[in-house]
């Protein structure tokens, strides 16, 4: 059994939730400010993650996105959630909540 490749599974099935939690409380942000919101939670995601996600989101139309130019380089992409991507945030804070209850729920059951 590879513990390594469970644990990566389970940090992946959170990522998306993860984000678009950014996004609620920042309004918009830019990939890099969520990779280190990421790994201030000690939850380390490379670039090469987080960009396919960040589009395949967007073309989920869960989330828009705007330019801005940078002066110390090429513009910047701020990625925010759209109406659908709010409402779809609500559904995954309820799946949370219901889904670490049950999983607190097994997991702290005491031996006897």
């Amino acid at each position: 059994m590879n513990l390594e490749n469970t644990q990566a599974q389970m940090r992946k099935g959170i990522l998306e939730y993860c984000i678009l939690t950014i996004l609620y409380k920042k309004k918009e942000a830019y990939p890099s400010e969520i990779l280190e919101t990421l790994k201030e939670a000690k939850l380390i995601v490379v670039e090469g993650t987080l960009y396919p996600l960040l589009t395949r989101l967007k073309n989920m139309e869960l989330l828009s996105y705007r330019w801005e130019e940078s002066q110390s380089g090429p513009p910047r992409k701020y990625f925010a959630l759209t109406k659908m991507g709010k409402a779809f945030l609500e559904e995954l804070d309820t799946t949370w909540s219901e889904l670490s209850t049950a999983v607190n729920q097994i997991t702290n059951i005491q031996e006897k």
